[in-house]
């Protein structure tokens, strides 16, 4: 699960933000996505944006149309550290909160509404941690990110982020009800992106039913039917069920022109002393519906395994097994889907999303975020805005509440990667 969105496991992807209306400006126009999506216009980030595209483009399209090119270039993932949160949420730079994925029954009647009420701490909504727990992770892991030859940059990256930001961007294209605002700061040669919070997400959280609080950590509950602290124990679906607690890896890996670095939060390893290293062994897990009809399959096909496949393909999740429950919150039936056959699943959906359509507009956005936050200050951030069938927009910020980046890893950074700092 991906704890760094709305925690919603029953819902796609936990996702439940929408809109926040922002002005549009002149509309991002196909010409320009073309040209920019060409490798050798978007080589040197620090050209004037002006030079690089038309004054006049302040907006970049969603429209599906201009992403059905040909996929992208996307290396294959590859993890460089991990970390862990403890029950109280606390920082540790090993994998102390890993569990290990124990196979269940194909038809196993777990109760996932069991423990809700008196064995449940959930963490709290109301702290937004933005990238602290991965600024924490660079500065406990600097040498290796590092570039080897002389550089003004201080990370071997572009882009700094989280897996469930990505995500959202992916799926973007075929996102019909949730918009999101993503605030970007340059530091030192690397963008770091922070989600903020939509007025539309906050009044969601507000107004939660109790049912959807209690479907909310089914998908939690699944978890703890499903995984063991180490290799040789079986699952004890009896103990507490505490959200603060995560186990995350940080890949790196290249999406066309962009180095990324980013992390996301991992369910559970193969328990296999053979199984491949990580993230190869990996597995993500999901609670769903049943699937009773047609209708079902086709809007489970179209809308929950677009958001299943965004999040595991970013960082080379294999895996995802899915606990099928009925309107009581008794898992039914238990089935794998592989990642990489995804696509294929969907291909006799009319109309369905497309793998290359979510990656080309990722890249492209990316291009975009480049191109736009030419100023390389921790204090000002470019607020990018998107709505459901409009363009994206982004607005600047300087010494704004929308900073994220915090004074103490500025201070650790630029002390660090000053030469005539001794």
């Amino acid at each position: 699960m991906d704890h760094h969105q709305s925690h919603n496991p029953s819902s796609s992807n936990h996702q439940h933000q929408s809109a926040h209306k922002r002005e549009r400006n002149d509309n991002w126009r196909s010409s320009s996505v073309k040209k920019l999506s060409k490798p050798n216009h978007y080589q040197n980030p620090s050209e004037s944006a002006a030079r690089q595209i038309p004054v006049t483009s302040h907006t970049l399209s969603t429209r599906r149309e201009h992403f059905e090119k040909d996929f992208p270039l996307y290396k294959q993932p590859v993890e460089i550290g991990c970390f862990s949160l403890d029950s109280e949420r606390r920082f540790y730079n090993d994998n102390r909160q890993m569990r290990y994925y124990v196979e269940p029954d194909r038809n196993p009647n777990f109760d996932l509404r069991d423990g809700y009420r008196d064995r449940y701490r959930k963490r709290d909504d109301g702290v937004k941690e933005k990238l602290d727990h991965m600024l924490h992770w660079i500065l406990a892991n600097r040498l290796k990110l590092q570039p080897s030859a002389p550089s003004t940059r201080l990370l071997h990256a572009d882009f700094v982020t989280w897996r469930g930001h990505l995500t959202k961007l992916l799926t973007t294209p075929y996102e019909t009800r949730e918009g999101w605002l993503l605030a970007v700061t340059r530091f030192r040669g690397t963008f770091y992106i922070s989600e903020v919070e939509t007025e539309a997400a906050r009044r969601e959280q507000e107004n939660r039913t109790e049912r959807h609080e209690e479907m909310m950590y089914w998908g939690y509950k699944f978890e703890q039917y499903t995984c063991t602290d180490d290799t040789h124990s079986l699952p004890d679906p009896s103990g507490v069920v505490n959200t603060n607690e995560a186990f995350c890896t940080v890949v790196q890996t290249r999406l066309a022109d962009h180095k990324l670095l980013f992390s996301g939060e991992v369910d559970c390893r193969d328990k296999d002393p053979d199984a491949p290293p990580p993230p190869s062994c990996y597995v993500e897990l999901k609670t769903s519906a049943e699937i009773c009809t047609p209708k079902q399959r086709s809007n489970f096909h179209r809308f929950k395994l677009l958001k299943w496949w965004a999040q595991s393909f970013l960082p080379g999740v294999p895996r995802v097994v899915a606990g099928f429950r009925d309107e009581e919150g008794v898992v039914v039936s238990v089935e794998t889907f592989h990642v990489s056959k995804i696509s294929s699943l969907i291909r006799n959906e009319h109309n369905c999303w497309k793998p290359t359509v979510c990656m080309n507009f990722c890249c492209d956005f990316l291009t975009f975020v480049k191109h736009v936050a030419v100023e390389d200050d921790p204090d000002v951030v470019y607020l990018f805005s998107w709505d459901p069938r409009r363009d994206v927009t982004y607005s600047i910020h300087r010494n704004s509440h929308y900073s994220f980046l915090r004074h103490w890893y500025i201070k650790e950074m630029t002390s660090e990667g000053d030469p005539d700092h001794h």
